[in-house]
């Protein structure tokens, strides 16, 4: 690459010098490829953990939330409970074979996360999934009360 001074009749080149604007995108390029797969959308919850190997992640997941607030959420949409049965199943009767995965809050009612289920079940999902955080089970597991 050669870099050219002024031209002969003694004026100054018209000539934009592109390198650092091309070196300033492939940086941000790489900043945005290297964070994109980081932002995680959805609900912020305290997931409940568990040692359980990961399940493949699809492109097309649909998650189903329910905060300690008992809101529910389909993606990042929120819903009433009656709503989000007719949203299941027109979401099940288009594709029948859709996983769901349910996200609920680690300190919410287990009657509450079966209640989720059963909508989702009653609507006609097949392929229900419950998301947990990695790591160590909670001290106190299978205590007698």
């Amino acid at each position: 690459m050669g870099m050219s001074g002024p031209s002969r009749d003694g004026g100054m080149m018209a000539d934009i010098n592109v390198t650092p604007f091309v070196d300033v995108m492939l940086v941000l390029l790489i900043i945005f490829m290297v964070t994109a797969p980081l932002m995680t959308t959805g609900v912020a919850l305290d997931l409940p953990r568990a040692e359980a190997p990961p399940l493949g992640a699809d492109e097309d997941q649909l998650v189903l939330s329910v905060t300690g607030e008992e809101k529910y959420y389909l993606g990042k949409n929120e819903f009433p409970l009656d709503e989000l049965k007719l949203k299941l199943s027109a979401i099940a009767k288009e594709n029948p074979d859709q996983q769901v995965f349910v996200r609920a809050d680690g300190k919410l009612a287990y009657e509450k996360v079966l209640q989720l289920l059963a909508v989702a079940q009653n609507a006609g999902v097949a392929k229900v999934g419950l998301v947990t955080q990695p790591g160590a089970v909670s001290e106190g597991l299978g205590e007698a009360p």
